[in-house]
């Protein structure tokens, strides 16, 4: 198991930024791709981000190109999600997940094995 865990999340105004936070608890990301999805109420989980397991391959949701920004700090068993400017409809429960795939950036939910609890985001215009 690779428990995950994540945090940063929080009320911001549009056009502000946030970074969030995923970390492993139990043991290290090593070898794990990470990714970012992010769900609302009633709507699917979708994609938003993945980075493989060396930082060296990175992927992005056409909707976060340019204003989410994904990177990993493998001594410290952490990866971040820095998100710019946040419109309101970035407003979701945002999961991090890792994968065995570690050497690509996988881009379906079942893809992944690991997956934290979420942390809210919230974006108020």
């Amino acid at each position: 198991q690779v428990p995950l865990v994540e945090s940063g999340g929080g009320l911001v105004l549009a056009g502000g930024s946030l970074r969030l936070s995923c970390t492993a608890s139990a043991r290290t990301f090593r070898g794990y791709a990470v990714g970012w999805f992010r769900q609302v109420p009633g709507q699917e989980r979708e994609f938003v981000a993945a980075i493989s397991w060396t930082g060296g391959r990175t992927q992005y949701a056409d909707s976060v190109k340019g204003r989410f920004t994904i990177s990993r700090d493998n001594a410290r068993s952490l990866v971040y999600l820095q998100m710019n400017s946040l419109k309101s409809e970035d407003t979701a429960v945002y999961h991090c997940a890792a994968s065995v795939a570690g050497w690509g950036t996988p881009l379906l939910r079942e893809e992944y094995d690991h997956w934290g609890q979420g942390t809210q985001v919230t974006v108020s215009s």
